[in-house]
């Protein structure tokens, strides 16, 4: 079940979480934050340090509706933090708000903490445990079994206060009775999820869960009438959320217990130091209360949103919570029979680690050759840069994430464009002040970068293009201009950039592909020209050798006339000679036939 998760168009890149995370179950996987879950102790310090609030909780709002909308027993184990959280209500009144949401009832979590206290009692008394670590914080449970697998022996054997009264409530109301446990701390889901808690808690929702449900359904606690609890008055037992509060209701039994040292260790980092010191068997004959948030339950790892702060929370209920024991007739009959023990164990995992050559390959990605290059500037989140090399070999990390190595590099990379770019780049504001101007514009425009990111755009070229650009955010795209006055030709592309509010421009010289352009373009006037002088000349010749053509033609034709009349006379005069001869002939023939 992931308890914490993050919203991934929120996550960018501020690694806070990671600075903030003390035992580093936050890994980095394309830039975002990911929750680390068997290495996550859930002390809330990633909720309440996102400055974009990307980290979210899972909520069994839900299934606490659906129980209630089912016809389920719904009990409520409420938190003595809630002292804290409704400040303007009696417990009267928030016995009654919660009855008005669909609780069958409403009883005080500090009623299990009488029955832990018991077995804290017990064991102090018995002394057989070098060290005792109070077991109540589940944040606390999780450092030690994940973190520190060596101290588990030291680890009171007892289940959690909201573990107890879940089970004392299973007894009292039926097994099949749901119990709600409701307070501020968001590593008790995960506790009521494990295991070896089972049969004791079914939901678990923060005070801001119920805040919002009491908001929907427009339940006022303070308006609600003061129905007191009918069940166990806990009484000193009420202080565990203060630091101190558990030792303060372990000496209230009056037994003998002064054979241990007593001492109470609140805050993550003086948890972990602490536990340092034990492990270096600093710590002998002690009783520990630990709790991994700063000023105990009342400062619940669960982002609350209070009217007052913790330290007039911890002032009030040191003042009105009796010192005095429950009563041990009745704490008895309600914890006879119900399991209280629980064994921790060794939850560590083993991560791989690099080799000092791979460290060192990783290193050097990032610019650190030599230790002198270590900055150790803590910025990715990790304490050393060898920290974060091994992050980075274990997956946890990225190299990106090394602020001053990007921040050099995109500088480099930045430089490396403006001083090397053949095109000018240029930005201005919305006053079309120059903001940046690349080394090329001296040449262009006989200006240095110096002094021209002292003036305004319109003091050596026409803004309007750029004003234009800022007033409508639309673009220019490959726009050609020219600058006579310093006998450049260019094109120019101008965005705007909105994160910025500027405008950015490159101005590329185009004045020897213009000057070429028009040298050609003047070729091919002359070519033209040419050409038509050509047609011109052709068409001339033609015309007279057409002139000529028709004189000749025209005697042509009158001589071969004359020749077909010539030819056509002698043709009529042989076919006339022709006839005088057949017919002379003829004559001849018939004067003979005549003598015949």
């Amino acid at each position: 079940m992931r308890i914490i998760d993050f919203k991934e168009s929120k996550c960018m890149h501020c690694y806070k979480c990671v600075r903030y995370c003390d035992v580093k179950a936050v890994m980095i996987k394309d830039g975002r934050a990911e929750v680390i879950e068997d290495k996550c102790v859930l002390c809330g310090h990633c909720l309440h340090v996102c400055p974009q609030s990307a980290k979210t909780m899972a909520s069994d709002l839900d299934t606490v509706k659906y129980y209630i909308r089912q016809g389920h027993r719904v009990v409520v184990s409420l938190a003595p933090a809630y002292m804290g959280f409704f400040q303007d209500a009696a417990l009267g009144q928030i016995h009654e708000a919660f009855r008005k949401l669909g609780f069958f009832d409403v009883r005080e979590t500090a009623e299990g903490a009488a029955a832990v206290t018991a077995e804290y009692t017990s064991l102090l008394e018995e002394g057989q445990m070098d060290n005792i670590i109070t077991t109540c914080c589940p944040s606390v449970n999780d450092l030690i079994e994940i973190y520190y697998p060596k101290l588990v022996p030291y680890m009171a054997p007892v289940v959690s206060p909201m573990v107890a009264h879940g089970r004392m409530l299973k007894k009292e109301y039926g097994v099949d009775t749901k119990v709600v446990f409701v307070g501020p701390c968001i590593a008790k889901k995960k506790e009521s999820t494990d295991p070896r808690n089972a049969a004791s808690i079914d939901a678990v929702l923060n005070f801001n869960d119920v805040k919002k449900w009491l908001q929907d359904e427009q339940i006022s606690p303070a308006n609600c009438e003061d129905i007191p609890f009918a069940h166990l008055e806990p009484k000193v037992n009420q202080l565990y959320p203060v630091t101190g509060g558990v030792i303060s209701s372990v000496l209230s039994t009056g037994n003998q217990t002064d054979s241990y040292r007593k001492l109470h260790i609140h805050g993550t980092k003086n948890c972990i130091e602490f536990c340092d010191s034990m492990m270096a068997g600093e710590i002998r004959g002690s009783f520990i209360e630990m709790n991994m948030c700063t000023g105990g339950c009342i400062n619940g790892s669960a982002p609350l949103y209070r009217e007052v702060s913790r330290f007039r929370v911890k002032i009030d209920m040191e003042e009105r919570i009796s010192r005095e024991p429950a009563d041990g007739g009745m704490l008895r009959g309600m914890s006879e029979g119900v399991g209280l023990k629980k064994q921790y164990r060794d939850r560590s995992t083993n991560d791989l680690m690099p080799t000092e050559e791979q460290i060192r390959e990783i290193l050097a990605k990032t610019g650190k050759k030599t230790p002198e290059d270590e900055l150790n500037c803590g910025a990715c989140g990790y304490s050393t840069c060898r920290e974060k090399a091994i992050a980075v070999f274990q997956k946890k990390a990225e190299l990106n994430m090394c602020i001053p190595y990007m921040h050099d590099r995109a500088e480099s990379l930045a430089n490396l464009v403006m001083d090397t770019s053949p095109n000018l780049v240029m930005i201005v504001d919305g006053d079309m002040k120059i903001m940046e101007y690349s080394a090329v514009g001296e040449r262009y425009f006989g200006k240095t970068r110096a002094e021209a990111i002292q003036m305004y755009l319109f003091e050596f070229i026409d803004p309007t293009d750029f004003q234009w650009v800022y007033s409508t955010h639309q673009s220019i795209r490959g726009k050609k201009v020219d600058y006579p006055e310093y006998n450049l030709s260019a094109l120019i592309n101008i965005v705007y950039v909105e994160k910025k509010d500027v405008v950015l421009a490159t101005i590329i010289d185009i004045t020897e592909q213009e000057y070429q352009a028009k040298k050609y373009y003047e070729k091919k006037l002359n070519t033209v020209e040419l050409a038509h002088e050509v047609i011109r000349k052709q068409m001339t010749v033609a015309q007279e050798i057409a002139g000529l053509l028709g004189e000749t033609a025209a005697e042509t034709k009158i001589t071969l006339l004359d020749l077909c009349d010539s030819l056509l006379e002698d043709g009529e005069e042989e076919q006339a000679s022709g006839r005088k001869k057949k017919r002379r002939g003829a004559a001849s023939v018939s004067e003979t036939e005549g003598r015949g």
